[in-house]
């Protein structure tokens, strides 16, 4: 163990305490996840009154997004991660309160919650929202993993860096300090909202349809590849395999994105 190795040690309840006699005890994850909805509600409220968009559509992507998200999540982990248990235990499928989110399957439902928004409700082609809503996932992106770091879950390969982290309260992992690859997600995501951000409102990015959402791809999805190398593997099946399942989910999304990006250069929307 080094001598700068950071315990951590935070109770994953919020304000444990003040809701010890109630019959709910949220979490912080819970309260992160929440967090990036609220903010990105405020964000893309701000995006769609610069577009002249109606004001009864934030309300309704919301809500496609709430759901697209929560269900995408949960049926990605349930078929990519856990399809072996839950095939033989499907009334667990709906525990989503027990955990088990995954941030491929959050991707694929967004997706398909907004493309079916884009027809049924603006009318528009569906990577003009996609442009637009991605934006506020990358910043709800860095929240969930950070409440990813304050559930002690998701944790990276043992490291002797002077910022590796013990994490006491995992006891599958807690023995010895390792990367805090949660951390790392949560900073690269916030960067990478902090540019599509700029690349919005300064460089009106939003003009070359498909562009913004390119970018989102293949910047979330190629960290994800990188970070995945020091990453401990969520699921037994993935050891001894050349990438793990998070790698190889990420790869597709990768190239789509490079190819919406290059395909943006001829897709341009006259003011």
């Amino acid at each position: 163990m080094t001598i700068m190795t950071i315990v951590w040690d935070m109770n994953p309840e919020f304000l444990p305490a003040l809701f010890e006699n109630l019959p709910i005890h949220p979490r912080w994850y819970g309260l992160l996840f929440a967090s990036g909805f609220l903010i990105g509600w405020k964000i893309l409220q701000r995006i769609f009154k610069h577009e002249n968009a109606p004001e009864k559509w934030i309300d309704s992507i919301f809500l496609y997004v709430m759901v697209g998200t929560i269900l995408g999540a949960r049926l990605g982990h349930v078929f990519f991660y856990g399809w072996d248990y839950y095939s033989q235990h499907p009334g667990e499928i709906l525990k989503i309160w027990e955990g088990g989110l995954a941030s491929h399957g959050a991707a694929i439902g967004n997706i398909i919650a907004i493309g079916i928004w884009s027809k049924r409700v603006a009318k528009k082609n569906m990577l003009w929202t996609l442009d637009r809503v991605v934006i506020t996932i990358a910043l709800a992106g860095a929240l969930i993993r950070l409440g990813n770091f304050m559930n002690s879950e998701i944790v990276g390969e043992p490291s002797d860096l002077p910022w590796a982290v013990l994490f006491v309260r995992n006891p599958q992992f807690g023995d010895v300090p390792r990367h805090p690859s949660q951390i790392y997600e949560a900073i690269a995501y916030l960067i990478i909202f902090v540019g599509l951000y700029w690349a919005y409102w300064k460089r009106n990015a939003g003009k070359y349809l498909g562009f913004l959402f390119g970018a989102f791809l293949t910047t979330i999805f190629g960290f994800r590849i990188f970070v995945e190398m020091v990453k401990e593997n969520q699921e037994a099946f993935e050891e001894g395999m050349s990438l793990n399942m998070g790698q190889w989910l990420s790869i597709p999304l990768v190239l789509a994105g490079i190819y919406f990006m290059w395909r943006s250069r001829s897709r341009i929307i006259e003011d």
